[in-house]
This record gives structure tokens, C-alpha cells and sequence, in this order.
């Protein structure tokens, strides 16, 4: 059975923001149909309910930039789409995270002009200067976003966790590839069994 520390364990949300997981967002083609399909959301959503039940910190990361975008850098064919569908602009509707995991007080929210949530962010100080020495994933993409900050942490130091039901990827081939490489470098488990591990630890 998976044995979780809440006051270690960190949560970590990637990329759940409305220009990229809903129908009508900027990157909705790609992944809005394997969300709902999947019930990610729901799953990431039943996840950080009973981490913070449990007193574990829960974390979004968002990437967003600038208005005119003089942050981005495209220099790969995602971040050029952004450029080219004037996606992710901070401030707007498309660039924040979808209302049913809307953060809530005492969440910590790391925005990023990268892939990953840790290049050039507080990230790891923030989970350092809390105690936190696990890391569970959710977000999208399972092969882009959340493998690439799920690789960082491992390199932090970090006991990682990909979430394989609350994540999700343009198609389930490439979600299950990075799952079955990933179990070399952390752990692969299911929302029912976190949220059962912390259940054994909430107060």
C-alpha cells in the first residue's frame, strides 16, 4: 500500500488552465476530447480535496505571459503555437485555471513563461521552505508539461508520483508511453490510492 506523510506531500496541478484543457480553448483540439473522456479533471479535483483534508499543500503551476508577449521565446513548435493562436496571455479568461479547480486559500500558484515548472520559478525554494520531500503530479500534458517538472523534481531530489487517472495527453499512446518510462525514474499510482494514503493520515 502506498504510505504518504501529508506534511511532506505537495500536490503539484500542471497546466489545468482553460486555453488548454477545454473545448473551446487554444489548445482544445489537442486535449479537451482526452480530458472528458478520461475524467481527469474530476480525478485531479477528488485528489487535492482530500490532500488538503489531510493538511498536504496543493500546488498549481500555470504558464502564462506577458500582454504583447515579450516573455515568450518559441523556439519549439508548442511555445510557436502559443505565439501563433495569441494563447495563454496572462490576465485573460483563457490563461486562468478551469473553475473546478479553482485554487483556494493557502494553495500556492507558480506562473511560468517555459515547459516546466521549475525552470526559472520559486518552485523548489517554496517546497523546500515547507518540509515537502514527495511530489504527486496531475495535469497535461502526461508526455510534455507534467513528465518534463515531474523529470525536475526527480532531479530536486523529490520522491515523485505521476497520478496516471488525473493526467491526460493528445492521445492515450502517448500518455501510457511516458507512464511505463516514468516507473524508472519515480512512481506511477491512482487516485484511489493517494487518496486512500492520505485518508490513513488525515486527522
Amino acid at each position: 500500500m502506498t504510505e504518504l506523510d501529508p506534511s511532506r506531500t505537495a500536490v503539484i496541478n500542471v497546466h489545468w488552465q482553460r486555453d488548454i484543457v477545454t473545448a473551446d480553448g487554444a489548445f482544445g483540439p489537442f486535449f479537451a476530447e482526452p480530458v472528458e473522456r478520461r475524467g481527469v479533471i474530476a480525478g485531479a479535483d477528488r485528489l487535492n480535496r482530500a490532500a488538503r483534508d489531510a493538511g498536504a499543500t496543493i500546488v498549481y503551476t500555470r504558464v502564462a505571459f506577458r500582454p504583447g508577449y515579450p516573455d515568450l521565446f518559441a523556439n519549439c513548435q508548442l511555445l510557436a503555437l502559443v505565439a501563433e493562436h495569441q494563447a495563454l496571455e496572462d490576465g485573460t479568461e483563457g490563461a486562468a485555471i478551469v473553475k473546478e479547480l479553482t485554487p483556494e486559500a493557502g494553495d500556492l500558484v507558480i506562473t511560468h513563461s517555459r515547459v516546466t515548472g521549475f525552470h526559472g520559478t520559486e518552485l523548489d525554494v517554496l517546497l523546500r521552505g515547507k518540509g515537502i520531500d514527495t511530489v504527486l503530479f496531475t495535469g497535461v500534458a502526461t508526455n510534455v508539461s507534467v513528465e518534463g517538472t515531474a523529470r525536475e523534481a526527480v532531479n530536486h531530489g523529490y520522491r515523485t508520483v505521476l497520478v496516471s487517472d488525473a493526467c491526460s495527453a493528445a492521445s492515450d499512446e502517448a500518455h501510457q508511453a511516458t507512464l511505463d518510462s516514468f516507473a524508472l525514474l519515480g512512481e506511477v499510482s491512482t487516485t484511489d490510492a493517494l487518496v486512500a494514503a492520505l485518508k490513513a493520515r488525515t486527522p
